[in-house]
């Protein structure tokens, strides 16, 4: 399977998760010059989550992924998504952490 494949599984998964959590999705694979936002989502105390997808065989190898320069980028990509949409909304910026085994939700992540 190809690495885009399995990342629409990871991401599909995701949304799955956070919509039996009770979020609502605003939007998917949003892409700007900075780079892309995974999942954008609405959590039931009206609090925006930008959700950045990772999927790897094992958490350790998914969270490793997620790097300063990957946060940063993101960051950049969240502030130009916040202005276009002219949205003034809390906001966070979280993890999801897709295994064959789990789902594993990590909320407001940090650089």
């Amino acid at each position: 399977m190809h690495t885009r494949a399995k990342g629409n599984i990871a991401e599909e998964r995701g949304c799955d998760y956070l919509r039996n959590k009770g979020f609502r999705i605003i939007d998917r694979n949003v892409y700007n010059r900075f780079g892309e936002i995974d999942i954008i989502a609405l959590s039931p105390d009206s609090v925006l989550h930008f959700v950045e997808v990772k999927s790897a065989q094992n958490y350790e190898q998914a969270v490793n992924n997620i790097t300063p320069a990957k946060l940063q980028k993101l960051n950049r990509a969240i502030q130009t998504y916040l202005q276009q949409k002219k949205l003034n909304f809390d906001y966070c910026i979280d993890a999801l952490i897709v295994t064959d085994e789990a789902v594993e939700y990590i909320e407001n992540i940090t650089f």
